[in-house]
């Protein structure tokens, strides 16, 4: 069995202060994707940067307090790789990947974006580079017999299913027409070929959300959104048989704004 979880952590240094210590301490999961670091890896403290058990990488952003993505792995990674080749983007702390035993594993901490402004073109820039990427890293493996994993915060809710009030998100990032078509592209065989574990074991599931805004009352009237994803190809997704996020109790028990997306799959 590989168990694998996925979450934008809003900060390690935050969550490490909330909650996250005592959550890693628990979780059964032998990998672990984390996006939104948000510190470089002496700014950690030792207990999540080199806790006991665990092999990581941190892959910090050149801007200082920005993005920033982890991978942890209890069985050291055959190789690491930061970044996916882009002249633009390898610096920013979004990408990194490592090779497991059949499976490659990444991170993802893909742009946000805000409609009308330059951080939507980088989006849209990012998406670009990213798709030519997965598909190139989908042939590789297959060539190599891997199988192929990318779980992050992609910052697209792609179906209506994926977040509760989209009527009133159809013009915001996140949920533009021209960013679900991009992830449909990823999705579909003949361009990305990958598969939504998650929706796969879930098909009729509103949600299961993976982010709620700390405005207002999102959380406890689980207005959220389902942008947290594990992407894989298809043999390896056929091998999931357990999905599920783990949504805090309550408020004032969450460490992020995002919730753990983990996928247990039957190797």
């Amino acid at each position: 069995m590989l168990t694998v979880t996925s979450v934008n952590v809003n900060g390690l240094r935050a969550a490490a202060r909330k909650g996250f210590v005592e959550w890693l301490g628990r979780t059964r999961a032998d990998v672990l994707c984390l996006q939104e670091v948000r510190a470089e890896p002496h700014q950690l403290p030792e207990e999540v940067r080199e806790p006991a058990g665990w092999h990581v990488v941190h892959a910090p952003a050149a801007a200082k307090g920005r993005a920033g993505v982890s991978l942890y792995t209890r069985r050291e990674p055959d190789r690491v790789r930061t970044g996916f080749g882009s002249a633009e983007f390898d610096g920013s702390g979004r990408y990194v990947e490592a090779d497991l035993p059949g499976v490659t594993v990444a991170s993802l901490y893909l742009p946000s974006g805000e409609v009308g402004t330059e951080r939507q073109d980088e989006k849209v820039r990012f998406m670009t580079e990213f798709l030519a990427h997965l598909k190139d890293l989908r042939e590789r493996a297959a060539a190599d017999g891997r199988e192929v994993l990318v779980c992050g915060d992609w910052n697209i809710a792609h179906q209506q299913a994926d977040l509760r009030n989209w009527r009133g998100n159809t013009g915001n990032s996140g949920f533009l027409p021209e960013e679900r078509q991009w992830l449909t592209r990823v999705l579909t065989a003949r361009d990305g070929g990958y598969v939504d574990v998650v929706r796969a074991l879930h098909p009729d599931t509103e949600g299961p959300y993976t982010w709620w805004s700390y405005r207002g009352r999102a959380f406890d009237n689980d207005s959220g959104w389902r942008i947290d994803y594990q992407l894989a190809t298809p043999r390896l997704a056929g091998k999931a048989v357990e999905a599920f996020v783990e949504r805090a109790a309550s408020h004032a028990e969450r460490w992020s704004d995002h919730a753990p997306v983990t996928v247990v799959y039957d190797l």
